[in-house]
């Protein structure tokens, strides 16, 4: 029987806008391990690298991975080591290596260097998860600083780019690149419109460059998750109110769980279950029927 989800009110939510947020600050804690899932070892020798991969659903993400059989190079900001080491104890758990790897993609020396690192301590790059993200509503446009805005798409857009430039030349055929996009990107949400502007730049993004890497071998796909229980999902809410209300307007009445996200990029992961599929967006939203 599968179990049930937690649903809004949420209460007691003290992640602070502006930082970024905590696993342990979440008022419900977020399921990442997938109990019904069971592994078959699709991702048997394979390396992959993670940004944002210490809390979310990039921990979730993480954790399939390994259970599938990846040693998995995790990207995080310094701030979130604890979360990151946390999220290391669940890959070796199921005895895969772990690489942990502190920094910001913004940076594009710093996004070189950790391809580099991965490729020189795991052997090889067969997989980029490019998930790190930044988001924070505002009620109005004229709410948005300068500061917001460059956090939002040097994060989110450019963040991405440097990533998937470092790794492709360390990249061969069958290698997979996935995006973390968002329903923000393809639905109309107003209070959050530099994130949704990012967004649909990753989704222009895994379009043009699945087509640009067709003749090396390598897919390039996206995931666009709707509201997911993450503690971005409650950092980003300025408002109290709509901490506790986070997924209250979806189909299913409540947020998705990370680990209802994981199997997805498992599924682009895996060259046996999609080497036909490159280019394509892929909204994980219960009820909501998908435009893309």
């Amino acid at each position: 029987m599968a179990a049930r989800k937690p649903k809004p009110p949420f209460r007691g939510q003290k992640q602070q806008t502006g930082r970024s947020g905590k696993e342990r600050k979440l008022a419900v804690p977020a399921s990442h391990d997938a109990p019904e899932y069971r592994p078959a070892g699709k991702l048997d020798g394979k390396v992959a690298l993670i940004t944002g991969g210490d809390s979310g659903i990039g921990r979730a993400v993480a954790i399939l991975f390994a259970r599938e059989g990846a040693d998995v190079a995790i990207v995080y900001l310094p701030d979130d080591q604890d979360d990151a080491e946390a999220t290391a104890s669940h890959i070796e758990a199921h005895d895969r290596r772990v690489l942990l790897i502190p920094g910001d993609v913004k940076s594009s020396k710093f996004c070189n260097d950790a391809v580099k690192r991965t490729v020189r301590e795991l052997g090889k790059l067969d997989i980029l998860v490019n998930n790190a993200a930044y988001a924070c509503d505002q009620e109005q446009i004229t709410d948005i600083t300068d500061e917001q805005l460059d956090r939002t798409i040097r994060t989110n857009v450019y963040g991405y780019f440097y990533m998937a430039r470092a790794a492709v030349p360390h990249m061969t055929r069958g290698g997979s690149i996935i995006m973390t996009g968002s329903v923000s990107a393809i639905d109309s949400q107003p209070e959050l419109i530099d994130y949704a502007m990012s967004k649909a730049a990753n989704h222009s993004l895994v379009k043009s460059l699945s087509q640009g890497l067709i003749e090396k071998g390598i897919r390039v796909n996206c995931v666009a998750p709707g509201p997911v229980w993450t503690p971005l999902a409650t950092l980003a809410s300025r408002k109290d109110k709509d901490a506790k209300n986070f997924g209250k307007d979806a189909p299913m009445k409540r947020p998705a769980q990370p680990d209802e996200l994981a199997p997805a990029y498992v599924y682009f992961a895996s060259h046996a279950d999609s080497s036909y599929v490159s280019g394509a967006t892929l909204l994980v939203y219960a009820g909501k029927p998908s435009p893309v």
